[in-house]
This record gives C-alpha cells, sequence and structure tokens, in this order.
C-alpha cells in the first residue's frame, strides 16, 4: 500500500513540476494572439511536416529491427511500427516508460525474450546520444558566432558591462583555457580509471559497459542499413523543425541553420525527465529563436505549435497502434485456441 502511495506521489509530483513548467514558459505569452496563429497556419507545411516525421517513425522502428537480427530475431516491420508509437504514447504518460511499454508490446506480440528486446533499446538510445551530440557539434560550428554574441550578450556582458575591452578579452582566455584545462583533466581521469579492475572502479565498468553497447553495432547484419537508417531519423527531425518554419509568418523567413538549432535545442528538451517535454520544450525552443531575432510571443507561438502537433500525432497513432496491435494479438490467440482444440 505504501509502495502505491509512494508512485502515485511521485507521478502527482511529476505532473505538478510538468504544470509548472508549461506555466512558466508561457506566461507572458498572450494565449489568445497564440492560438489565431495556430489555427491561421499554413496547414499545408504543418501537414509536410507531420509526414516527415512519420518517415522517421517508421525508419526508427527498421532501424530497431536490423538491431534484433544479430539476436536471432526479425519481428514484422508493422508490429515494431505499432510497438514504437505505443511506447510514444506511454512517455506522455510517464518519462522513460515508453521504453519498457514498447519493448513489453512487441514481446507479448511477436512472442520475443522481453529482456533482450530491453537491451536493444538501451543501445538505440545510445546511439541516438552519439547523434545529437553529432548535430551539436555541427551546429555549434555553423552557428558559432551567433551564439557566442548570445551567450556574451545575455549572459557574460551583464556582469562585465563595467569591465573595459581589454579585460573582457582577458575573461574569454580565462574561460578558454579553463575549459582546455577541464577536457585535460577528464583525460586523465579516464585514463586513471581505465587501469583499474573493475571491482575497484564502478564508474568505470558502467562506462566500459555503455561502450560496449554502442560497439556491438559491429555484429549487425547489415549495419550499411542501421548507419542509413540513424542519419535518416535525424535528417527528418531536421525538416520536422524546417518545414514548420514555413507555417507561420513570423518564421517563413528563418534558414536551415535555424533548423539545425532547434534540431539539436528540441532533441535536448525531448530528453528531459518531464511529461513528453511539455514546458520545457516550449522553454527552451522559444528561447533558441529569440536568436534569429524573433520576440518571446512568436518564438512560444511556434514551440506550441511544433510540439502540440507532433504530440496529436503520437496520441491519434499511438491509440491506433495499441488497437491493431490488440487485435492481431487476439486473433492469433484465437487461431492459436483453434488448432489446440483440433
Amino acid at each position: 500500500m505504501n509502495k502505491s502511495l509512494a508512485s502515485v506521489a511521485k507521478y502527482v509530483l511529476l505532473l505538478a513540476v510538468t504544470f509548472g513548467l508549461l506555466y512558466l514558459s508561457l506566461r507572458n505569452v498572450d494565449l489568445e494572439k497564440a492560438l489565431n496563429s495556430i489555427l491561421d497556419a499554413n496547414f499545408f507545411w504543418l501537414s509536410a511536416s507531420i509526414f516527415v516525421s512519420l518517415i522517421a517513425f517508421v525508419s526508427r522502428a527498421y532501424r530497431w529491427i536490423l538491431l534484433m537480427e544479430p539476436l536471432g530475431y526479425k519481428p514484422k516491420l508493422k508490429n515494431t511500427s505499432y510497438a514504437l508509437m505505443i511506447g510514444y504514447i506511454a512517455n506522455l504518460a510517464f518519462p522513460r516508460l515508453g521504453e519498457i511499454t514498447r519493448c513489453g508490446s512487441l514481446s507479448k506480440a511477436e512472442n520475443l525474450p522481453f529482456n533482450k528486446l530491453v537491451g536493444t533499446v538501451i543501445t538505440e538510445r545510445i546511439i541516438d546520444v552519439v547523434c545529437l551530440l553529432i548535430c551539436l557539434i555541427l551546429t555549434a560550428l555553423i552557428q558559432y558566432e551567433r551564439l557566442g554574441n548570445f551567450i556574451w550578450q545575455e549572459m557574460v556582458s551583464p556582469v562585465t558591462a563595467k569591465i573595459s575591452a581589454s579585460s573582457q578579452s582577458l575573461v574569454i582566455i580565462v574561460i578558454a583555457v579553463s575549459m582546455v584545462i577541464i577536457i585535460i583533466l577528464f583525460v586523465i581521469w579516464f585514463i586513471r580509471e581505465s587501469k583499474k579492475p573493475d571491482e575497484v572502479s564502478k564508474t568505470m565498468k558502467l562506462a566500459r559497459g555503455l561502450i560496449e553497447g554502442i560497439f556491438s553495432i559491429g555484429r549487425l547484419k547489415r549495419p550499411w542499413a542501421f548507419v542509413f537508417h540513424s542519419s535518416l531519423i535525424w535528417a527528418m527531425y531536421f525538416m520536422m523543425a524546417y518545414l514548420a518554419f514555413f507555417a507561420l509568418p513570423a518564421t517563413s523567413s528563418l534558414g536551415w541553420e535555424a533548423g539545425m538549432l532547434i534540431l539539436v535545442v528540441g532533441g535536448i528538451a525531448m530528453s528531459a525527465p518531464v511529461n513528453g517535454g511539455f514546458g520545457i520544450y516550449h522553454m527552451m525552443v522559444g528561447s533558441a529563436l529569440m536568436l534569429y531575432g524573433l520576440d518571446n510571443q512568436d518564438g512560444k507561438t511556434f514551440a506550441t505549435l511544433l510540439h502540440t502537433s507532433q504530440t496529436l500525432v503520437v496520441i491519434l497513432f499511438g491509440a491506433l497502434s495499441f488497437l491493431l496491435l490488440f487485435l492481431a494479438s487476439k486473433k492469433r490467440n484465437d487461431d492459436n485456441a483453434g488448432e489446440n482444440q483440433k
């Protein structure tokens, strides 16, 4: 009973945090004006954004199958897609629940070992983190000047407003040197920890496990197909944001560089332990768009449009997938019962 109450309390607290973040992100937004802008959005470009997101969903399902092949399993693409969408809708209820839910759904639909499916999902998540880091590095290189000016104006400049230009240069040098020192210290720590037995360094043991998970893709039967679909997934995520720019007049003039930034910022926001990224997504994407001259109103309106459209897609296709997978499982059970009676 106490355990159940603790689970309920945890869920209520999580919801409170989610709604609190949503309130904080939209409190200075004219909601009526934002709603009118969303209702007047160009449906063609919004539909195009939704379409490419569905391509990413199917590609992700196929990539998941590629991870299962070395284990000797090859489930149907439709069942894998259904399980994936069910996982997405579960994430709206509770963060990270989707990973367990989709494994359970596919395990039941295809009679596959649950624990091995969880292992493939862990590997998949590691690959996604690597992809996100690559996108982050590329975005930082592309947007170096813009991001540098923003960080200086919004974070450093208010503190150093009374410091001379030469002193400001000194501050930049100190920050750069500090970053180099931190990297060197990390490398030294990594080398020292790697020489310790796993029993001594639990942290290193965990790190080695993660690295082994990453390099487990070397056992893939079709490694280039895995690379292709990993690239396709993130390319479609980029197109999802970029095409949505044209749905609103305020964002229609933004270029592909802004799309890269939204890809990275949105990916980080959706990785946060918050139900469906509510609040944190609106806050981070809206703030990121201010780098391109948009005001808070237009930035949050776009974030709301993109997040809401994708959430509705997840709810619609997730519910439909749950129904189709349930009917397929019921039919298979009925067929097996009929064969047993014979």
